[in-house]
């Protein structure tokens, strides 16, 4: 695909998974496996609600409802894959099914600190310029940020995955990690990897730390408009629009921080795997939840939910009946 450089003594990868907490595995097997399922109920249920309920066409909303789909891509480029390994005696993977297994899992990832960002601008937009609201975040310009956050996606994990193809691997085939991490992918390649830690620091850098950025400055001009609010109920419910999206980002970066330095600093592989649990199952798992405990219009949707399904029903019986 990539040319003759891409030929490799090592055509498949074994993943270590858990395999070495051989008393654990059917406990860990099993929280897994909740955990999954309920992070596909939970996000699903989320975008049904959102679809359904026409008072949730909004613009918080509908970045709300394209998170809850990244976050289920997300979790699903790696967890499937965990989960079927605990019933193999050799956890293989081949190394093309490892490139496209990081490809989605980078892609998803990136999309999402991209759309966090979108979304900070939406609530600048709600809590700064209320008047405008409608006019500025207009549906048109809301499609656009989500394409745009797929879009930008791309480049940073397509440059990964031509890397990925262009290393060489004529070693140990032993990956110890759930899935096909960069690091150690790196670890494990016989071409010198200069250029490919510069670019993930490259990388790191743009999606990462320029998005922070913008987050952050959105939440500069955000806590400023608040202050200027002078009853203790304006100010109050103006942050609890913002309170969900900031706890959101702060569990997003503060994960998948600790686990990058965590790994930079060649902390063990056994606490490495159960930190990226962390940032890979925990907090897509999370974001729903957390959108939705403290959100009164999600709580009254799902009360109003009930009376649509009683009301479809009866005009079904009616239709039939004439």
């Amino acid at each position: 695909m990539f040319g003759a450089r891409n030929i490799t003594e090592i055509t498949h990868f074994i993943l270590l998974g858990f395999s070495d907490f051989p008393r654990i595995i059917a406990v860990l097997f099993t929280v897994f496996l909740l955990t999954y399922i309920t992070t596909l109920t939970w996000n699903l249920c989320l975008m049904v609600l959102i679809k359904m309920d026409s008072r949730l066409h909004t613009p918080m909303y509908f970045f709300l409802s394209n998170l809850s789909f990244i976050d289920i891509c997300y979790v699903t480029s790696t967890v499937p894959e965990m989960l079927s390994n605990f019933f193999q005696e050799q956890q293989t993977i081949t190394v093309m099914g490892c490139a496209v297994q990081y490809f989605v899992f980078s892609t998803m990832g990136l999309s999402e600190s991209c759309l966090m960002t979108a979304m900070a601008y939406d609530r600048y937009a709600a809590i700064c310029n209320p008047l405008l609201y409608s006019s500025i975040m207009s549906p048109t310009l809301c499609v656009r940020m989500v394409l745009m956050s797929f879009m930008a996606a791309l480049p940073g994990s397509l440059s990964q995955l031509v890397v990925i193809y262009q290393l060489h691997f004529c070693g140990p085939n032993i990956i110890k990690h759930f899935f096909c991490d960069m690091s150690q992918l790196l670890v494990l390649s016989c071409t010198n990897t200069f250029f490919v830690q510069l670019m993930t620091a490259i990388l790191t850098m743009i999606y990462g730390i320029i998005n922070a950025l913008l987050i952050m400055i959105s939440y500069g001009y955000i806590a400023t408009s608040i202050m200027k609010i002078t009853s203790a109920k304006g100010r109050s419910k103006a942050f609890n629009t913002c309170a969900s999206h900031l706890t959101a980002v702060t569990l997003f970066y503060t994960s998948s921080v600790f686990v990058y330095l965590s790994s930079s600093f060649g902390s063990s592989s056994s606490f490495d795997r159960f930190a990226s649990v962390l940032y890979t199952i925990v907090i897509p798992m999370l974001n729903p939840l957390i959108y939705s405990l403290r959100n009164k219009e999600i709580k009254d949707a799902l009360k109003r939910l009930p009376k649509k399904s009683y009301n479809h029903c009866n005009c079904q019986k009616q239709t039939h009946a004439t």
